[in-house]
């Protein structure tokens, strides 16, 4: 599949008080936690496809659709930006959902790329990303890497973790059976880029699979770190307003939004 071009994109410097969170379904959920810990907004949107998860293996010209109908979407919302959530959109779509929104976009691959960067300073370090088949397979997070310096990458496309996390197994035998599959006996990175917005959950447990000595990229963090250094933010300490849609089941996405968020 043909990918979207890897550039670190500078969005405009607004004040966004509005903001829409895009994914293929639940898993961005880890994305707006963290979006409000940090207080960031008055109001969150959020939108998942969960009519037509999982976007990991489908081709570049559905994801591409898809996108572009959620672009679509949150223009009924007077957003002033839009964070994709989906590691797989923010690999193949970001262009062209750049040139028809009337907003500013930001994607998780970028900020993930610069939170490696903060991380780790030294660019002879070893990074592994783990992420969906479509996201491992566009290269887009090898080829920032490598075009900030980096030469010690590798990467594997661990879907199975997915249904894991949706089945609430954060920990336990499944699980590291499962990474065990995927890990073997690889020796500990010096990072490890949770290329999917489910990974945070079972980020205990990647952690001590490598013995602690891994830096741990989360993307929710990351998207919080990048919107923070290219934005201003007026903080006023009172609490995010939120809403959920989902394109099938939206009672069962503000069900595991409350599990979740702990809302």
């Amino acid at each position: 599949m043909k990918k979207t071009s890897s550039v670190l994109h500078p969005p405009s410097s607004i004040s966004p008080g509005r903001v829409g969170v895009f994914d293929s379904g639940i898993g961005g959920l880890t994305v707006v936690g963290s979006l409000l810990e940090h207080r960031l907004f008055d109001e969150i949107v959020y939108y998942g496809d969960t009519a037509r998860v999982p976007y990991g293996v489908k081709d570049r010209n559905t994801i591409v659709r898809y996108a572009l109908e959620a672009v679509e979407f949150f223009r009924n919302f007077d957003i002033d930006l839009l964070i994709v959530a989906c590691n797989t959109v923010s690999a193949y779509a970001l262009d062209e959902m750049r040139a028809q929104a009337p907003f500013d976009i930001v994607g998780v691959v970028e900020p993930g790329i610069l939170a490696v960067e903060n991380r780790l300073g030294n660019k002879d370090a070893s990074v592994l990303i783990l992420g969906t088949k479509a996201t491992v397979g566009s290269g887009a997070y090898q080829s920032l890497l490598e075009a900030r310096g980096y030469a010690d990458i590798d990467a594997v496309a661990t879907g199975l973790f997915v249904p894991l996390v949706e089945e609430g197994l954060f920990d336990g035998e499944v699980l590291e059976s499962t990474m065990r599959h995927y890990f073997g006996d690889r020796p500990a990175p010096d990072a490890v880029i949770l290329g999917c917005t489910h990974f945070p959950l079972i980020a205990d447990a990647i952690g001590r699979w490598f013995g602690g000595k891994s830096a741990l990229i989360h993307s929710g963090e990351a998207i919080v770190e990048y919107l923070e250094h290219h934005y201003r933010f007026e903080k006023n300490g009172a609490d995010t307003h939120l809403k959920f849609f989902a394109s099938e089941n939206p009672e069962g996405l503000r069900e595991v939004a409350q599990r979740w968020l702990k809302l």
